[in-house]
């Protein structure tokens, strides 16, 4: 029977076929040409693993299996988990353009959270198999770092069909579609995810533009799954030019509280935290510290690809400093038991542990977030524009305040880009995200002037976002190589400005090579914006640990240093005014205060903030804008670097140590480590009480100020001082008390003693 492989759907063998060994004899592929122009179709059947090794702490794993062909992924298998002879019976169906390349099989044990452990590799040469033959293989899985371990077999069935007729005339269409609308195709998965010419399939859940030819999962159904041949008719330009909405809804997931968790610390308590998981997308919570009943009140968004939903896989962990974190259990979430539009709130037990997790589960529809060409600009259509702008006008404030506003991004081209390959090209491809979506062009092969002539839409939660533009070079057989980003806040876009932004480098701080095009548009409802900016923002999904930069570490401490010397400038300044250095300015501050003093009330606190601002606001407008931004690009040497490293060291040191000596001089104060300080403070305290409850304040500060300001004038020769640090200062600190603390001596070391012993 002819079979071809359908759009969304499973090429499968039936249960009855008869299998055989793989062999050399009969119809092989080694006796068809290579050069052979006709497609194949490889159907596979993954059916189980046995003796497979072990990665985890418990002495089992969590494989799963990936396929590859020519450096790209054509599939993944479910997880099978704590399992070490897995049962799989996937079954998927490849399209290839020939026969060289042969078919990698890699197992991997899944790690929630961390890097997946390799479990071992094996090839198959698909020039060996039989043509329509079914054929079962066994395949000895190896590292090739170490070739001598055993790391247990993979069983396949395969059948190997060639393709002709209507699906290789449907395929040489496809392709002259493809060069001539240079790859109009996009994508929605995580970079490093490709439309590939060799093995094409669609990563899209949403319809395709174009028929498929390729794989796909069995568990996605769709109504468009069920014509058998492909319909060569749908391969109009128009269909190449349709929008193509990118995932099918947004799952909003509020973490209450833990209950009951299990106690993994000596104290009999944790350090809890939890970690989701659905598809690519992580998220991590908040650390708890030593509890077992966690409140963690953390919201946050997942996107929803599949239309039967998905599972979420939750884990719960307890966070150990200096080691790793110990697993306290897990559970999941399946989406497709869940009702649309409405509030789910679960209590799931945690399997492998104790305890219990509350959440909140909301199922929404899929927000306004597409790809499409530059011929299909939902700006430039009028009745498009007039429902967008209808939809934020300021009538419409109290309706989702979730959604703000409007973001078009036309991703026109880019020049002058880097030459990341050894052929001295690049194949660009751009990633645009706004938070937490992600959207992704198509890729440019063997360029550094690119067109990409994308438009991509998205709705606005947070007018306060920024707009992330990252161009990437494809790499066949590794991770994308990083060519330039621009990072653009959505309240500084000019709307319809098409404009070049010079690239810069990942940390944003400086250019790198070339230049990319882009023309935004943004449409926002500014009350919306208003009462959005008073809530938590959103969170980004889970990223890298922080790890330790020297570089990093040195600007931070210059940054940190420059906000202290702005008040310690404000303290010299006012300082000089009690000093009568200038005795103008400090006679005009005398008379200020106490016109202040004498007439305050709350209302000046912010009406000084006020005036504050407007005087900056005036200063910028006139062109005398004295804001400070760090442009400092000096390079330094290696040398001026290792001795600026050490002076941030010995100043942190420093400054901790001033901030916990003073931390604890006033605790010490209190519980009475030096008694005669703590009686003085007790007299002190009781006087100042009588001062308070007899005297209104505002006198009490009158009679401050103008003893501050007239000090200097009764003695030039006095020694400023502050009475309260002075007083402090006399407190020992706790390192001091361990100083100054006695040994108790030894009773073996007694003179009397010894006088004893010599008399014996």
């Amino acid at each position: 029977e002819h079979k071809t492989c359908k759009a969304v759907s499973v090429c499968s063998l039936e249960p009855g076929s008869v299998v055989s060994k793989i062999s050399t004899a009969g119809t092989s592929n080694a006796e068809v040409p290579l050069a052979d122009p006709g497609m194949y179709q490889l159907d596979i059947t993954l059916r189980r693993g046995q003796s497979l090794a072990a990665r985890d702490r418990g002495g089992t794993s969590d494989p799963y299996v990936k396929f590859k062909i020519g450096g790209k992924e054509v599939f993944r298998s479910k997880i099978i988990h704590k399992n070490l002879n897995p049962v799989w019976e996937e079954k998927a169906c490849i399209l290839v353009d020939h026969l060289r390349e042969p078919l990698y099989i890699k197992v991997f044990d899944y790690d929630f959270g961390l890097q997946d452990d390799f479990m071992g590799s094996a090839f198959l040469d698909l020039t060996q198999l039989e043509l329509n033959r079914p054929t079962d293989v066994t395949l000895t899985l190896k590292d090739p770092h170490y070739p001598d371990h055993d790391l247990g077999i993979i069983l396949l069935s395969v059948i190997l069909t060639p393709k002709e007729g209507e699906s290789r005339d449907v395929t040489m269409l496809m392709r002259k579609s493809w060069k001539r609308s240079s790859k109009e195709l996009s994508e929605n998965e995580v970079v490093g995810s490709y439309f590939s010419v060799k093995s094409l399939f669609w990563r899209t859940c949403g319809r395709p533009a174009l028929p498929v030819l390729g794989f796909c999962k069995a568990e996605l159904q769709s109504p468009y799954c069920k014509n058998a041949q492909f319909q060569t008719q749908s391969l109009r330009l128009s269909d190449l030019h349709r929008k193509s909405h990118l995932w099918r809804g947004i799952v909003s997931i509020t973490l209450i509280e833990g209950r009951d968790l299990k106690a993994m610390d000596s104290n009999g308590l944790s350090d809890p935290y939890v970690k989701f998981r659905l598809g690519h997308q992580k998220y991590k919570s908040k650390i708890m510290p030593k509890t077992l009943n966690p409140q963690w009140r953390e919201q946050f968004d997942f996107h929803l690809y599949e239309e039967r939903g998905g599972i979420i896989d939750i884990t719960a962990w307890d966070k150990d400093a200096g080691k790793r974190d110990d697993f306290i259990g897990r559970c999941q979430v399946d989406l497709s038991a869940l009702s649309r539009e409405q509030t789910h709130k679960l209590e799931l037990q945690l399997e492998e542990g104790e305890g219990h997790l509350v959440l909140l589960v909301t199922l929404t529809a899929s927000a306004t977030v597409s790809i499409s060409d530059l011929s299909v600009n939902s700006l430039e259509d009028r009745k498009e524009r007039e429902e967008i702008l209808k939809r934020y006008s300021p009538l419409r404030i109290f309706h989702n305040l979730k959604d703000v506003g409007f973001l078009q991004v036309k991703v026109i081209r880019a020049e002058g880009l880097m030459a990341a390959d050894v052929t001295g090209k690049s194949d660009p491809f751009c990633v645009v995200e706004l938070n937490n979506d992600r959207l992704l062009t198509h890729t440019v092969y063997k360029n550094l002037n690119p067109e990409w002539n994308k438009v991509f839409t998205f709705n606005i939660k947070d007018i306060h976002s920024v707009l992330e533009v990252t161009v990437y070079d494809e790499d066949r057989d590794r991770s994308a190589d990083f060519l330039g980003k621009v990072a653009i806040p959505l309240l500084s876009i000019q709307n319809g400005e098409q404009k070049a932004y010079v690239l810069k480098n990942k940390q944003l701080t400086g250019p790198t090579k070339g230049v990319i095009y882009l023309e935004i548009d943004v449409i926002f409802n500014a009350v919306k914006a208003s009462l959005r900016t008073l809530i938590p923002k959103e969170q980004k999904y889970i990223e890298e640990e922080n790890r330790l930069s020297k570089q990093l570490l040195l600007r931070n401490f210059i940054r940190m240093k420059r906000c202290v010397m702005v008040l310690v400038n404000a303290a010299y300044y006012v300082n000089s005014c009690f000093d009568w250095d200038s005795p103008p300015r400090s006679l005009a501050a005398f008379v200020l205060f106490l016109f202040v003093v004498w007439n305050f009330e709350l209302y000046m606190i912010p009406l000084v903030l006020l005036l504050l601002l407007t005087w900056n606001y005036f200063l910028i407008i006139s062109g005398k804008d004295n804001r400070q931004r760090d442009t400092d690009s000096e390079k330094k040497g290696f040398i001026n670097k290792i001795y600026a490293i050490q002076e941030v060291c010995v100043s942190v040191q420093n400054i901790l140590d001033e901030v916990a000596s003073f931390g604890e001089r006033i605790k010490n104060t209190f519980n009475w480590t030096v008694p005669f300080l703590s009686w003085l403070a007790i007299v002190a305290l009781c006087v100042f009480t009588v001062i308070l409850y007899c005297i209104p304040l505002r006198y009490i500060v009158l009679v401050w100020g103008i003893n501050k300001f007239t000090k200097k004038l009764r003695s030039p020769y006095a020694i400023d001082n502050n009475e309260l640090l002075d007083f402090l200062s006399r407190v020992p600190s706790d390192v001091q008390v361990v100083q100054y603390q006695e040994l108790k001596p030894d009773p073996s070391h007694s003179p009397y003693k010894r006088k004893k012993n010599n008399l014996g």
